[in-house]
């Protein structure tokens, strides 16, 4: 007899995040840690626990393709400062949270490590499971380098408390890039403009040579691993991808140059525009310096522009949100924010079945299908009518499975029979 533990969900409206459309009366049959089969009313399995939906929503757990998992406060400069067991203790918290919205996988762009995804993995932190890169990699005076105009000395240790290491040329590129590699990530990580929270670059400056980006994208697809850059403006985002970089992050300033590009070499967009947003109402609250507040505002109308043209032109748009400290809390409102310019059916595509494509799990995360990972939501409403059921999980998400195992329950008990 199978001893794994069995799922089998009955009267469930199954969503199809690839053709954006809602089948009713299905059956779904978990089997250890993977869908075992999706069949209509007469599917049947004696030794599973049955749950009858009664006609809710089942579709597969959300992606996050751009978080900071070890980014516990907005201010970055005073955290490298901080002990790692410290901010590893607080990043639990961040995991807990992410799960309990419904996200089952995220990307971390910068300081994750392979510790925090065996944490979790293991069953140490609950949390989604986190697809890391290590450190992202910024130039001297980068994005990623959080020293202020009268400090020398920076930390390079891999466990200091930094989300970035810093490198300049060619030579330093690589051994960076394949360092990371080493310790396991999964991608590379490129600060290829300025950025809001590091003190002394300008959003719109381009950072790292051609060579420096050609040698960063070199090395990790001889791992089979790809490049994710950081940029604002075209003129840095044009660089990145000329160089070979696979997706783009935040992108708020770019202009319609790019787009040619994001369609000629196939490469994904990750807007961020929640972090903006809570940054600009909130940030200083939660620990974000003056300077970098001011900053905001250089980013915060032009998001949704950018947003908007790539969508009308067809570019691969994936779901991502960027937030530090407290601010982890509104992690969903990408999803309304986004509502203004996209159909809401293509928002939840990019946080499902796109950002599989983008992280090489095609068939195994962001979609409700025999072989997949049985990481599942259960929500009360029409997620492709009403933003409000993917945004506001405390009304409307009812159940959260995780590898095929129940994590978040908020259903009826007299939905469940034990068999």
């Amino acid at each position: 007899m199978n001893t794994e533990h069995r799922i089998l969900f009955k009267n469930a409206t199954v969503l199809d995040p690839q053709q954006g459309s809602l089948e009713p009366d299905r059956s779904v049959l978990l089997v250890g840690d993977s869908i075992a089969e999706v069949d209509g009313p007469r599917l049947s399995d004696s030794h599973a626990e049955t749950i009858d939906l009664g006609g809710l929503t089942l579709m597969p757990g959300l992606i996050d393709c751009h978080v900071h998992v070890l980014a516990v406060t907005a201010d970055l400069a005073g955290q490298s400062e901080w002990s790692p067991n410290y901010v590893a203790a607080r990043s639990s918290e961040v995991l807990r949270g992410m799960l309990d919205r419904g996200f089952t996988t995220v990307r971390d762009a910068a300081g994750a490590d392979h510790g925090i995804a065996a944490a979790v993995e293991e069953g140490y932190f609950r949390g989604p499971r986190v697809i890391f890169g290590g450190k992202a990699l910024s130039q001297t005076g980068g994005h990623g380098d959080v020293r202020g105009p009268g400090r020398v000395v920076h930390d390079p240790h891999w466990c200091c408390a930094t989300l970035s290491t810093i490198c300049d040329g060619v030579s330093e590129v690589r051994r960076a890039t394949r360092d990371q590699v080493r310790r396991g990530a999964h991608h590379i990580k490129l600060m290829l403009s300025g950025g809001v929270a590091s003190p002394t670059d300008r959003v719109d400056s381009v950072q790292f040579s051609s060579e420096e980006i050609r040698a960063a994208v070199e090395d990790a697809e001889a791992a089979n691993r790809y490049v994710l850059g950081h940029a604002y403006t075209s003129r840095a985002i044009n660089h990145g991808l000329e160089c070979g970089v696979r997706s783009i992050e935040h992108g708020n300033l770019m202009d319609e140059s790019s787009i040619p590009l994001f369609l000629e070499h196939e490469a994904f967009y990750v807007p961020t525009l929640a972090t903006y947003s809570a940054l600009a109402e909130v940030g200083r609250d939660h620990g974000l310096p003056e300077a970098s507040w001011r900053k905001v505002f250089d980013v915060l109308d032009s998001g949704l522009r950018a947003l908007e043209m790539a969508h009308r032109a067809g570019v691969k748009i994936v779901y991502g949100t960027d937030l530090l400290g407290g601010m982890h809390q509104y992690q969903l409102n990408e999803f309304r924010i986004r509502s203004q310019v996209q159909p809401i059916s293509d928002i939840i595509r990019g946080a499902t079945a796109t950002a599989a494509e983008l992280l090489r799990l095609e068939g195994k995360i962001g979609v409700v299908t025999p072989g997949a990972w049985a990481d599942l939501l259960v929500v009360d409403g029409s997620p492709l009518e009403d933003v409000s059921v993917m945004a506001d999980p405390e009304r409307h998400l009812k159940l959260v499975v995780q590898r095929g195992r129940v994590v978040r329950d908020r259903l009826e008990a007299s939905a469940r029979t034990l068999r």
